[in-house]
């Protein structure tokens, strides 16, 4: 509706989980690093966490990006309200995996005859279980299970789990200990500080084909910092919503008065979102965590060229 008005090619603040859009703040780029480094490194489990709309299934879609790239195998279970049998025929049928018996012990036979011939041909197999903090104990404990196919030096599954803070919480119950002793490397994603909600909205607005430099002024990208409290979706929503709201008032240009308007529309000045996310502080690092450190950062720098790939890919 707005697109003509404003000189875009395609929605910018579209809430699907697009990996053109993900924005390359600190952050991410540590969590996909990170998450890179624990499959690459056939470390078993690697935990992703964030707080609603910090942009996890996003970075997940690069991460999956990224490995079908160099062609690993990926198996993707974004339903966690799943029993037993039906995860585990979910992700045989996505690993591509034939089995004719329903059995478990046929399955979980079958399964590691094939990550062994994988493993022999030099190929990785990674399951990612988003929403992870929806699954049950018993579910938890059948994934931690998975882990023990190994050879003896390496394990044949990478598993990366995805889910809420309260997949944290929920891996401190006594009996998960041996699920969370497991979890070897840990990523989060964080809400935005106010310079990286700016070049967010930015990146956003020059991937959908904007050239212009003032279509939310100063003011507006302040306060939509302010009411999103760094968000990534509901800085979505309320520059949605203030593209519409400018593209029927006829403004070129989306200014404070109208952000305000849209935080009382949505009902964000009381709610979880009123304080604005703070700037992002240098943190200092623990001892013995520096090799790890500048294994991720070499890591970071791989991710860059797999996504230079990925943009030629499209180009041809």
């Amino acid at each position: 509706m707005y697109k003509t008005f404003f000189g875009l090619r395609g929605n910018p603040f579209n809430v699907s989980p697009d990996p053109r859009y993900l924005c390359p703040t600190p952050h991410t780029e540590e969590a996909i690093a990170c998450l890179t480094f624990g499959i690459q490194s056939r470390k078993g489990f690697v935990l992703l966490t964030g707080e609603v709309g910090t942009g996890k299934t996003t970075l997940l879609n690069k991460l999956m990006e990224c490995l079908r790239l160099q062609r690993v195998n990926t198996a993707f279970i974004f339903n966690s309200r799943m029993n037993v049998p039906e995860f585990l025929d979910y992700m045989m049928a996505d690993f591509g995996i034939p089995c004719e018996s329903p059995s478990k012990s046929q399955i979980l036979l079958r399964l590691n005859h094939w990550l062994l011939e994988q493993y022999r041909l030099g190929e990785t197999a990674v399951l990612i279980v988003d929403e992870a903090h929806n699954l049950s104990d018993e579910l938890l404990e059948e994934i931690r299970l998975l882990s023990n196919l190994e050879t003896a030096s390496e394990k044949l599954l990478q598993i990366v789990l995805v889910g809420q803070p309260e997949l944290e919480q929920k891996l401190r119950q006594p009996h998960l200990r041996q699920l969370r002793q497991r979890i070897t490397l840990r990523a989060k994603t964080q809400p935005l500080s106010l310079a990286e909600t700016e070049s967010y909205i930015a990146q956003r607005l020059a991937i959908a084909g904007s050239v212009r430099q003032d279509v939310f002024d100063r003011g507006a990208l302040m306060l939509i910092h302010r009411y999103s409290g760094g968000i990534p979706r509901v800085v979505n929503l309320m520059c949605e919503h203030c593209l519409v709201n400018a593209f029927v008032a006829g403004e070129k240009t989306v200014k404070a008065e109208m952000v305000e308007a849209i935080s009382i529309d949505l009902d964000l000045r009381h709610g979880l979102y009123d304080s604005p996310a703070p700037l992002t502080e240098p943190q200092s690092v623990p001892a013995g965590k520096f090799e790890l450190l500048e294994a991720i950062k070499a890591l970071a720098e791989q991710v860059r060229h797999l996504e230079q790939g990925l943009a030629q890919e499209r180009k041809a």
